[in-house]
């Protein structure tokens, strides 16, 4: 049986809660919780993920009774390939591809070599070039905090 290439759940669910935050309205911030729950995202893992991407400058978070995550961006400016990077680091299919050859004894002489890289270089273009914006999951539903606290009590 074919084994695909395999995306490490980090990535997964930093990559889902990317597009999740790209779908908010403008201006909104939203829960890790919320985040959690409409992508089926563990809690503890999604905070540390979270972390990360604030960390990268991906992902502003706000303190407070309406405060929550947003993207630091407009979704726009912010490429997939930004995000796994921040997730993961530098993205490659092999170890003769990585910058320094360290895991590969053979990369000089590999008659592979070419191969790996122009598949990787391909993967990095499609990730280069695809936005958040354009993957904003617009049916996805969300509440502002500010109107959910104004609701009356079993609405």
């Amino acid at each position: 049986m074919a084994r695909a290439f395999q995306i490490s759940r980090k990535m997964e669910y930093g990559t889902r809660a990317m597009v999740f935050l790209a779908s908010l309205p403008d201006g909104m911030t939203t829960s890790f919780r919320e985040i959690g729950r409409k992508m089926d995202i563990p809690g503890d893992f999604l905070a540390k993920i979270l972390k990360t991407l604030v960390k990268a400058k991906l992902v502003r978070s706000t303190r407070g009774a309406h405060g929550g995550y947003a993207l630091a961006r407009a979704a726009s400016t912010i490429t997939f390939l930004e995000v796994i990077e921040a997730l993961e680091g530098p993205v490659n299919v092999n170890v003769c591809t990585a910058a320094d050859h360290d895991g590969c004894a053979f990369t000089g002489a590999c008659t592979m070599y070419g191969v790996w890289r122009t598949g990787q270089e391909r993967m990095l273009e499609v990730y280069r070039t695809t936005r958040l914006d354009r993957l904003a999951m617009r049916s996805l539903r969300h509440e502002s905090p500010v109107l959910k606290a104004k609701r009356p009590p079993g609405s």
